[in-house]
């Protein structure tokens, strides 16, 4: 399969052809295909996650737990209020319903990681990875909708992506609990894909996707004053890299 980019922004497969690499259709669910997810996930960024990031995440793994559990929190929080708003769209009460359950099931399980690390909770500032993806959302409906859908996408698949990345630098018990949301993640990059592909013709899903791709893109590949679970390269990081090749 060729890696070079499509003008949708995924790497040899369209939208459609994304959606149907995975395991399951409409509400039908088979058992997953970690693999298959997972390369479903990597040709549909826009960029692999750096690995100067990686390198941080295995010194600051407090902090990006802590942030973990404030992502899953929020990812419930985004589910129900798209419940909510939506409730009249077809098939987005059911599959929202399912995702913020399993979010709140997935931040339970990090505040017991964080319990047996000895690791009080405190506040941990909100990334700037979110934000400049909603900084694209339209305001007016119905590309209001087809925005906050395609923006759950993008945050799914990373998020499912840096699962993934974390499993060779982490510690074995943490490895095995990033290594069990990965299927979760994946399926949660399905509902929002699909959900916008019900609600907007394949032509304006691939050019809003272009857009967010290219801002994605942006925030995970340049520096960031912070480390968090979805920030770019971390300053430090970027600046003891360069260190290195002098």
């Amino acid at each position: 399969m060729s890696s070079q980019k499509r003008p949708d922004g995924s790497g040899g497969q369209g939208v459609a052809a994304t959606r149907s690499a995975a395991t399951r259709s409409g509400a039908t669910r088979t058992r997953f295909d970690i693999e298959q997810g997972l390369a479903a996930v990597r040709d549909f960024l826009p960029c692999p996650t750096p690995e100067a990031w990686v390198a941080a995440a295995a010194r600051e793994i407090d902090v990006l737990l802590l942030d973990h559990a404030n992502c899953e929190r929020k990812a419930a929080a985004t589910a129900m209020s798209l419940l909510f708003r939506y409730e009249r769209v077809t098939g987005l009460p059911e599959r929202m319903s399912r995702l913020a359950r399993e979010e709140l099931r997935h931040y339970e399980q990090v505040l017991a990681i964080l319990a047996a690390r000895r690791v009080a909770l405190r506040p941990v500032s909100a990334s700037r990875y979110a934000g400049g993806l909603r900084d694209l959302v339209r305001s007016s409906e119905p590309g209001r909708l087809l925005d906050l859908l395609l923006c759950g996408a993008l945050v799914e698949a990373r998020s499912c992506e840096r699962f993934a990345a974390l499993l060779p630098v982490l510690g074995p018990k943490l490895s095995r609990f990033y290594q069990r949301l990965l299927a979760s993640e994946a399926r949660h990059f399905e509902d929002y894909l699909e959900l916008a592909d019900s609600v907007a013709c394949a032509a304006e899903v691939a050019q809003r996707l272009v857009v967010f791709k290219e801002r994605e893109a942006e925030l995970i590949t340049t520096p960031d004053p912070q480390f968090r679970f979805h920030s770019g390269v971390p300053a430090r990081e970027r600046a003891r890299s360069l260190r290195g090749r002098t």
